[in-house]
């Protein structure tokens, strides 16, 4: 059951949840001629008239470069305000997730991004922990990242999504908490909607964009944090091999924000995570406004 927010943004203005309906014969719901973006909101807990958002700017710079990869412009700013007063308009009293979409809304039945008319809207939902944040069990899928070169991964391209889908299902489904997809090279690439982190010897080490993984908000923050706390990060392909023998192995992104990942297959990680526990305390402050040298990355908005 989920708990959504009482008012979406959709067809320029905002409406009742319930109201905000879209045709059978939308094109992207046959073709996934979508894109989205997801940020989290949570009230201030040292001022209840505000709440926050984290790294806001990026999330809409990141959704208007994947509209431009479906050829809609739509400016960054124009999203950030639009988010803005959604917040206002629903003033949210608990953590949620907030999911901006861009689509091709036409009822044509031709593939094609162009000549076709196009959409955006918002909404929004209560959300407390997406995984655990005291550890997770993983496969590996027998499903394979898609390639750049089929598919603009440097977007949030909602067809893509059904390998994110198709793999989370069958890790689930044969007893574990998430899944890990390999790319065509046989590279470790990234979860269902995460990106991994690799902990050996005191570095961390993630595969980098040449390894057709998302450009994570998340992932640059924690890259940023590692950097400023003395922690070196390395940007490399990782092999499979490397998550059964690593220290410590986590998954980051909007949604999960930083999860351990307990055991891999039937290899079980240690207990202690001295780097991961590190990252998730300072992330945590920050998204709570109580780290002054990142207040850049939240977006304060009065109810």
């Amino acid at each position: 059951m989920h708990n959504f927010l009482p008012f979406a943004y959709f067809q320029n203005q905002f409406v009742p949840f319930n109201e905000a309906k879209i045709s059978i014969a939308t094109h992207a719901l046959h073709y996934g001629t979508g894109a989205f973006g997801g940020l989290r909101a949570i009230p201030d807990p040292q001022n209840p008239e505000q709440v926050l958002l984290f790294r806001l700017d990026r999330h809409c710079q990141r959704l208007s470069s994947s509209a431009r990869l479906l050829q809609y412009d739509l400016p960054a700013a124009k999203i950030e305000k639009i988010i803005v007063e959604f917040i206002q308009k629903n003033q949210p009293d608990k953590s949620c997730y907030i999911r901006p979409f861009i689509y091709n809304s036409g009822l044509g039945i031709s593939p094609r991004l162009h000549d076709i008319e196009k959409d955006f809207f918002v909404y929004g939902l209560e959300l407390g922990d997406y995984l655990s944040p005291e550890g997770v069990s993983c496969r590996i899928s027998s499903w394979y990242r898609q390639e750049d070169r089929s598919l603009p991964l440097r977007g949030k391209i909602s067809g893509a999504y059904i390998t994110s889908s198709l793999a989370k299902t069958e890790a689930v489904e044969s007893g574990f908490d998430e899944a890990i997809l390999l790319n065509s090279q046989g590279k470790i690439s990234e979860a269902s909607g995460m990106n991994v982190f690799v902990v050996r010897a005191g570095k961390m080490i993630t595969p980098g964009f040449n390894q057709d993984i998302l450009e994570g908000i998340t992932r640059d923050s924690i890259i940023t944090i590692a950097k400023n706390l003395g922690i070196e990060t390395i940007e490399r392909p990782v092999d499979r091999s490397e998550l059964l023998i690593a220290d410590e192995v986590f998954l980051s992104g909007t949604a999960a924000k930083i999860a351990p990942i307990k055991r891999i297959e039937n290899y079980e990680l240690p207990n202690t995570r001295p780097i991961t526990d590190q990252l998730q305390a300072k992330l945590v402050a920050i998204t709570e406004n109580r780290e002054p040298h990142y207040q850049d990355w939240v977006y304060a908005i009065s109810k």
